[in-house]
């Protein structure tokens, strides 16, 4: 009887041992390829070839197109200062990028170029109302981080949140139209539920959520 007990205690000592591992393991940050900050179309190019994309390929995005995506994004172009590739009211930074792929969602670490694991499921569907978002390989969300906005009144913070949003997204067509890359912004989602999913905070605000992928074939 006291050898069976000794081999119940070995095997939950095991498994949790063993889940606490994994755990461990599929929570570590991902570190992304340094960007590629040369190349691509000129500038007017990019311009003339920018729109908008609503059909995409479920092709996995590679971590080079990923980090450049998110670099182009709202990356750091100033090491020396830390600031960004696009603007922010009062500096703020206060809009977030969390990156929902098949393999999770993520937070984007700018400064650390880094992915950030939140949660391990799946969350891409929560992330529209548009049937393609299932399948594209990423979704991106912007959310405001209201603790960063200061003193601001909430006119102020409606439109300065709006606005660096905005900035952001236009990077990421950008670059897309540089690319030849499929890219979307999109407003219908609902949020309370996105939120809720994604366990943000009562003064996160979710703005955008832009749909990045190769085009369908």
């Amino acid at each position: 009887m006291r050898t069976t007990s000794l081999a119940c205690v070995r095997l939950i000592l095991y498994i949790l041992v063993s889940a606490a591992f994994i755990v461990a393991q599929e929570l570590q940050p991902l570190k992304l390829p340094q960007p590629q900050t040369e190349g691509g179309k000129p500038l007017m190019q990019a311009l003339h070839a920018r729109h908008s994309s609503r059909e995409f390929s479920s092709q996995k995005l590679p971590a080079q197109v990923l980090s450049n995506i998110l670099w182009a994004a709202f990356g750091v172009n100033r090491p020396e200062t830390g600031k960004r590739t696009a603007p922010s009211a009062m500096n703020w930074q206060e809009i977030d990028l969390y990156v929902a792929t098949a393999d999770g969602l993520f937070l984007f670490d700018a400064k650390a170029n880094v992915l950030k694991p939140i949660l391990r499921e799946d969350v891409r569907a929560a992330t529209g109302r548009q049937p393609f978002v299932r399948e594209a390989p990423v979704n991106v969300v912007y959310v405001a981080d209201l603790s960063k906005t200061g003193r601001a009144t909430p006119e102020e913070r409606d439109l300065y949140t709006a606005a660096d949003t905005g900035f952001i997204g236009q990077n990421v067509y950008l670059y897309c139209a540089s690319e030849g890359l499929a890219t979307v912004v999109r407003g219908g989602i609902d949020r309370p539920a996105l939120a809720k999913a994604m366990r943000l905070r009562s003064d996160q605000k979710i703005m955008l959520a832009q749909t990045v992928g190769y085009p369908k074939k």
